[in-house]
């Protein structure tokens, strides 16, 4: 039986989750004139997630490509504490995967969506799927997810979500980001909730903890205890999502970078492109995608180096962050994890906002490492200095 005949393009993105979506919709924006494929193991593009971001994560001049993809905003948000409560104004917004299938497939042509296909092999110019079918393209960039993760130090934000339909509205107008008042288990937990329209609302129930184990049922029935809690009437639940996300600590980069393709160009969690602490990926991922998209040229070799660039600047300017993470992993007793978070929560609304676009500035690192640390000053210390553990 002969080969079929070879795909060419000028990129191939290989994964349609949010990363390769974002890249293939700003490409086809901004460089109309090429020819694109975006490879997704899946059926849908996007999977099945919902992710969130603060209008103060994405630069102005970038957000012509996240505003069609919003699905929900609210003008604040509150967390809440054992110690305090507090409503910051900080826009924030929701996008549903379902919304990233959508927009790709009304705005690339089909022959450039590759859904449902498995990809055997990729390189600089070269992707393989199954069935011997060959992408032959100027470029390629692996968006595919995680890489191995033996190469980093980490500790795990793991999560189960559900949407529910209520027999009745709720009374919240604004998200809670942080419900820490719950009570502790496996590490800091918090629950967050997102109030869609005026009966339906994602809870989730997270944890930062020192093992990726996930008990989907468990964190079920903990949700469920949240939803009576709160006097809501769960009428049936519309989705549900889990996942498990690395916290690094510190680790070897260019061992994580070679073991997710060698030399190939990547993007999202496979170039380790995540915010250190709330393991966030969308800030970077839209920053990338736009770079991408306004590049001359997507020759292989060079988008592997200059991606790979990235990544390396990325990681040099996660060392704080990283030092943060081992104090609250290593300096802190797992039951007493939420009180780092609880002071964090008292500091100014602009230096919270740099925090999570990963965009600290020298005085707001200073000033969240000033005053008594709410962990033992000894453990900190040693948290501060400490390198990765040999595992």
């Amino acid at each position: 039986m002969a080969a079929p005949t070879p795909i060419k393009c000028d990129l191939a993105v290989v994964g349609g989750g949010l990363a390769g979506g974002l890249i293939a919709l700003a490409v086809a924006r901004q460089r109309p004139e090429l020819k694109i494929v975006l490879v997704e193991q899946e059926q849908h593009f996007g999977g099945n997630h919902i992710w969130s971001f603060f209008a103060s994560d994405i630069a102005p001049e970038h957000r012509w490509l996240t505003a069609p993809l919003v699905t929900y905003g609210w003008s604040g948000y509150d967390v809440h504490f054992p110690a305090h409560s507090r409503s910051l104004d900080n826009i924030y917004y929701t996008i549903e995967s379902e919304r990233l299938d959508w927009l790709l497939r009304h705005n690339l042509p089909a022959s450039s969506l590759l859904a449902g296909r498995t990809v055997k092999a990729v390189s600089p110019r070269l992707v393989v799927l199954d069935g011997a079918q060959r992408i032959n393209a100027g470029g390629v960039i692996d968006a595919r997810g995680v890489a191995d993760y033996h190469h980093l130090d980490c500790g795990w934000q793991k999560f189960t979500g559900q949407l529910m339909q209520l027999s009745e509205p709720h009374d919240l107008t604004r998200p809670i980001v942080m419900d820490a008042t719950v009570e502790q288990y496996d590490g800091y937990r918090f629950v967050y909730v997102l109030p869609f329209g005026m009966d339906k609302v994602f809870v989730e129930d997270t944890y930062y903890s020192d093992k990726p184990d996930l008990d989907r049922r468990v964190m079920a029935q903990r949700i469920a205890a949240y939803a009576d809690g709160k006097g809501w009437q769960v009428e049936r639940v519309l989705r549900e999502e889990t996942g498990v996300l690395p916290v690094v600590m510190g680790g070897d980069l260019e061992n994580y970078w070679a073991s997710g393709s060698g030399r190939t160009a990547k993007a999202g969690a496979r170039g380790a492109f995540l915010h250190p602490v709330t393991s966030y990926s969308l800030p970077d991922a839209v920053r990338n995608a736009i770079y991408i998209s306004e590049l001359p040229d997507y020759d292989g070799d060079r988008l592997n180096m200059l991606m790979r660039q990235r990544a390396q600047e990325h990681w040099k300017s996660g060392n704080f962050y990283r030092i943060l993470n081992r104090m609250l992993f290593r300096a802190s007793e797992p039951s007493e994890r939420y009180k780092i978070l609880e002071r964090f929560y008292r500091l100014k609304p602009g230096l919270i906002e740099r925090f999570y676009a990963g965009q600290s500035t020298s005085g707001d690192k200073a000033r969240i490492l000033s005053g008594k640390p709410p962990v033992p000053i000894g453990k900190a210390l040693q948290a501060i200095r400490a390198r990765k553990k040999k595992r």
